[in-house]
Order: C-alpha cells, then sequence, then structure tokens
C-alpha cells in the first residue's frame, strides 16, 4: 500500500508539472491568435470581440496539440527537479529504489496521457477546428481557396468509375466544391485518352463533377454543345474538403478512410499516412519524453551543475523536435515510408535516453 501511495504521490508531480506547462504555453497562443483576429478584423471588416475570442478558442486545440511534446519535456523536467529539490529523490534511492522505480508512474502517466491525445483530445480539436473555419467564413466573408495556386491555373488528377482524368480551374470556390473556367481531359480505364471537356463551372457532387454549359471534344468528331456534363470521380463533397485542405480539421478516427478514398482518387495520401503514423507514435512519443527529461534531471542540487544539465536538455528535446520535423517532410515528400519518417526519431530518441540512463544508474 505504502508502494503505491509513492507512486501515486509521483504521478500527481508529474501530472502538476505537465498541466501546468501545457496550460501556460496554451495562454499564449489563445492571445497570440487572439491578437491576429482583432488585426484580420479590421483588416476584413469589424466584428464582436466575443465572437473573435470564441473563435480563437475553437481554434486553440488543433494549435496547442503540437505542444504536447514539449509539455511532456518541460513539465516532467520541472516535476523531477522538484523532487529533486525537496530531497525525496535521495531518499527514495535511499530506500532501495532504482531511477526506473521512480521513473514508472510518470512513464506510465506519459502513456495514458499520450492514449488520451489521441483517441480523444485529436478529435475534439479537429471538430472545433471546423467550426472555427466555418465561424470565420460567416464573420469575414472569406473562404480558403483550397484549389487556389500562386499563379496560373489549378490541375487535379484523379480517378473515377469510368476512368481517370485531369480537371483544371481557373478558380474556385466554397473551399474546393466549386470551380469556374474548367478544362478537363478524361482517359478511359486503360489510360486512352477518350475526350476533353471545357465548361464554364462545375460543382462536386456524389461521385461526379457536374460541368455546366460545357463543350466536348472527340477524337475524330465534332465539338458537341451540353447544358450539363458529368466527369465521374470517387472524391465526395464530404472528403475533398480534407483531402486538399488542412490536417487541422481531420480527425484520427477519419483519417484510415480518409486515406482510402485519396489512394482511391489517385491523389498523393503521404501527408495523410505521414500524420496518421505519427498519431500512432504519440504515446511511444509521451514516454520517451519523459525518460529525456530524465537524463539530465537527476543529479542532486549539491553537486551543483542542474541549470547547465537543465539547458542542455531543452536543446536536446528541441534538437529531437527539429529531427523529427525533417524526417517528417522527408516522408511527406515520398523518400522515406511514413512509418520509417515518424516511428524512427521517437525510437532513436528512446534508446538514447535508456542508455544514458543506464550509464548514470550503473556506470
Amino acid at each position: 500500500m505504502t508502494g503505491f501511495t509513492l507512486e501515486l504521490y509521483i504521478a500527481r508531480r508529474f501530472l502538476s508539472g505537465i498541466l501546468g506547462t501545457f496550460l501556460l504555453c496554451s495562454v499564449l497562443i489563445f492571445m497570440i491568435d487572439f491578437v491576429e483576429l482583432l488585426r484580420q478584423s479590421g483588416k476584413y471588416g469589424a466584428a464582436p470581440a466575443w465572437k473573435l475570442a470564441a473563435m480563437a478558442l475553437y481554434r486553440l486545440p488543433a494549435y496547442t496539440e503540437f505542444l504536447i511534446g514539449f509539455a511532456m519535456l518541460a513539465g516532467s523536467i520541472a516535476a523531477l527537479l522538484m523532487l529533486s529539490r525537496k530531497s525525496e529523490l535521495a531518499v527514495m534511492r535511499a530506500g532501495g529504489m532504482s531511477v526506473w522505480q521512480f521513473l514508472r508512474p510518470g512513464l506510465l502517466l506519459a502513456f495514458c496521457l499520450g492514449v488520451l491525445a489521441v483517441v480523444v483530445y485529436n478529435p475534439l480539436a479537429a471538430n472545433a477546428r471546423t467550426r472555427a473555419e466555418r465561424m470565420f467564413a460567416e464573420t469575414f466573408g472569406r473562404e480558403t481557396n483550397l484549389l487556389a495556386t500562386q499563379s496560373g491555373d489549378t490541375w487535379l488528377r484523379q480517378n473515377g468509375a469510368d476512368g481517370p482524368s485531369i480537371i483544371g480551374a481557373a478558380g474556385a470556390s466554397q473551399r474546393g466544391m466549386k470551380l469556374t473556367g474548367v478544362v478537363a481531359y478524361v482517359f478511359d480505364a486503360a489510360g486512352n485518352f477518350v475526350e476533353r471537356v471545357d465548361a464554364a463551372s462545375a460543382d462536386l457532387k456524389t461521385g461526379f463533377w457536374q460541368l455546366k454549359d460545357a463543350w466536348v471534344v472527340r477524337i475524330g468528331q465534332q465539338p458537341e454543345k451540353f447544358e450539363t456534363y458529368l466527369v465521374a470521380t470517387y472524391l465526395t463533397p464530404e472528403r475533398v474538403q480534407d483531402a486538399l485542405g488542412s490536417l487541422l480539421s481531420v480527425s484520427f478516427f477519419d483519417l484510415p478512410g480518409l486515406i482510402e478514398v485519396t489512394d482511391k482518387a489517385q491523389l498523393s495520401s503521404d501527408r495523410l499516412r505521414i500524420q496518421y503514423a505519427s498519431l500512432l507514435s504519440r504515446p511511444l512519443l509521451c514516454m520517451a519524453m519523459v525518460l529525456l527529461a530524465a537524463t539530465v534531471s537527476l543529479r542532486s542540487f549539491r553537486s551543483g551543475g542542474i541549470q547547465t544539465m537543465v539547458i542542455l536538455g531543452m536543446i536536446g528535446g528541441f534538437g529531437f523536435f527539429l529531427f523529427a520535423e525533417v524526417a517528417r517532410q522527408i516522408g511527406m515528400a515520398g523518400l522515406a515510408p511514413p512509418w520509417v519518417a515518424t516511428w524512427l526519431p521517437v525510437l532513436l530518441v528512446s534508446l538514447v535516453a535508456v542508455t544514458v540512463l543506464l550509464h548514470q544508474e550503473d556506470g
């Protein structure tokens, strides 16, 4: 019973340090985002302060989701330093506890928080982000043009029940579901060219693009005019926004289906697979941050050098996040499998932290 009480006490220390760090960073991000919304309100049209604050709150979970790893690292360092400062770690060691025994509550807590971050916090953040985007469009009368490029027309390769096609547009609205100035090149299932379609506009429906005022040109035939013409696609109105838009609005539970639809439409799903693998690896990432924190936080205050160790730990943490981002970009470029780009950095930092702790503990 005494051992369970001690582990519960250590877990509470870790929890307070992690949540405290996370809340502090969240407040700072909320203030920065609120100021940015005030700037946009002055640029696009005045809006009530309460509505801007509500919008910032809805956007906050998606922005702070990326802070979970940092909160685990900084919060764990703070918790271990507090235990060390009060000589509680020294007492535990004198009582025969090894580093693995008093880190066990923190590791278990980190794993549980990582699972909750994936199955609860991520879907909550995605839904809140979607609501914030809708509120932004209603408030400022502006929408994100998902198909817009910096210059020139936009081209999209897709697949459908009748075969693949390439569709281009001079402009887009309604978050990519309505196109104007449309040109489509349609192929059969074997990849042979079938026809070219020029249309004034196109609306995405379930299973097809509905083109209006369309001219259809086929090899060896005269051009034909159609008021309405259909081009098959596996993209759906529910999926096109996520397939072409921001991953901040995609829930963990929606990613497998979205990956399947994106592959079926012959679009690149690398960034979706990277996101899915990153979420799956998050519990291990949280545990790795606790191990990394322990490598720089177990020295006694009397021995000195605590500030240097903590700074080295934070530098090591930022170095890991930089390495993980580089690996992620390599994976999104298709130069490495998604599981390698996401799991390899986490496994490496875990092995390095365990090696350092073994050296510190056993020499």
